[in-house]
């Protein structure tokens, strides 16, 4: 997957400048840089039939998520897809193409194709290649060489984009030099299916090489929990759109069980609002819907971690409409350090108590009225 959050600062307010006039001074003003345009792009959080969850180990030398374990994904391709245009409606919406694109690139990173079996008997049979067929595919994709949607149709199958649930869109930063705006989703591997029963926990993926390197070193399923677990004793990194995702997934994929209930629990759960308690506006925005542009809230924690507000959808965004917004009930602690984020949790933003009261206001949301909307409050859950 590629980074959305690089390097995340807190926000500050802007310094006071004192300006010196200089006789015979004919130097122009300091032009202001120029925030990049976010890149379309699209990951998926592939669940196996155990429920275990994929993740990519990134190489140090990756100027994307160095070192840390991602989803699988990556930027919309204009040769394989329709790349919304820069101020299109649906630059920063859920489409075909960003469904196409996550597939795709899940396919080229992981060696996973979500595809139907065309003509399947209506039971979601994924299409099955061998190993040489699958690695011989991923290198000519990725080079351009063949279209993923040629391709895909050649061995009798078509991309399951109705598979994908759309899990919150994530906008980077401004003040980030890569940027991009990432559509999120969630796939259920079929119950009981051979395609991810051998990839399970330990084993490693390997992956194509591109950009003068490889991106990625592994890529294995294991527990939320697990994953969750190495995170927190430090052993592995999770930038905080990932730990974020994961934290929510970990209260229904629950280990060894009724998978079956998990997933019907997890199903509910990105379809119910209120998506948080004490009745903000943007918890009446459905999980699918939500876009969340990280911020710092000007907050330093005595253990020395800076606090993130995830209420806010990215300028770009709110341009195109106001009435978008991510999650205020939530917030990010994080640390920031050479190799990555550290100590990076979730938590409700009640818990800062008198905290808050100092913090900025990160973003003014106006969200209409829309009658599905449930008012009640939800138990809580993170």
């Amino acid at each position: 997957m590629l980074s959305l959050f690089a390097a995340v600062r807190r926000a500050r307010p802007p310094p006071t400048i004192i300006a010196m006039s200089r006789p015979n001074s004919t130097a122009p003003p300091a032009a202001k840089k120029v925030p990049m345009v976010p890149k379309p792009s699209s990951s998926i959080m592939v669940l196996s039939p155990t429920n275990q969850l994929l993740l990519l180990h990134r190489v140090q030398t990756s100027t994307s998520f160095p070192s840390a374990h991602v989803f699988p994904g990556g930027n919309l391709s204009k040769f394989h897809e329709a790349v919304p245009a820069e101020d299109a409606q649906d630059r920063h919406r859920d489409s075909e193409a960003y469904r196409l694109g996550a597939i795709r690139e899940t396919f080229e990173e992981a060696g996973i194709l979500l595809a139907k079996k065309k003509g399947g008997n209506g039971n979601g049979d994924l299409v099955e290649l061998s190993p040489g067929e699958v690695e011989e595919a991923r290198k000519k994709i990725h080079g351009n060489k063949v279209r993923f949607g040629d391709w895909v149709e050649s061995v009798g199958g078509t991309p399951d984009v109705d598979g994908l649930i759309p899990f919150t869109r994530w906008v980077t930063p401004p003040n980030v030099p890569k940027r991009f705006t990432t559509q999120m989703y969630v796939y259920m591997l079929p119950l009981g299916s051979s395609i991810a029963a051998e990839r399970d926990a330990s084993t490693v993926v390997h992956t194509p090489t591109h950009d003068g390197g490889i991106e990625h070193t592994a890529a294995a399923f294991d527990d939320v929990s697990d994953w969750l677990a190495r995170q927190a004793r430090g052993e592995i990194i999770l930038f905080p759109p990932q730990l974020y995702l994961l934290t929510l997934l970990g209260q229904f994929l629950t280990g060894p069980g009724d998978y079956a209930a998990q997933r019907e629990a997890l199903l509910d759960f990105l379809k119910k609002t209120p998506t948080g308690p004490g009745g903000h506006p943007t918890a009446s925005i459905p999980w699918g819907e939500k876009v969340i542009s990280p911020v710092g809230l000007g907050i330093k924690r005595a253990d020395g971690r800076n606090v993130l507000s995830l209420e806010g959808p990215g300028k770009e965004v709110k341009t195109q409409d106001p009435t978008r917004a991510g999650d205020h009930s939530r917030v990010v602690l994080v640390k920031p350090t050479k190799r990555g984020p550290s100590e990076v949790e979730i938590i409700w933003r009640s818990e800062l108590g008198d905290e808050a009261n100092s913090a900025k206001v990160d973003y003014e949301v106006v969200v209409s009225k829309h009658p599905s909307r449930d008012p009640k409050p939800v138990a809580a859950k993170l």
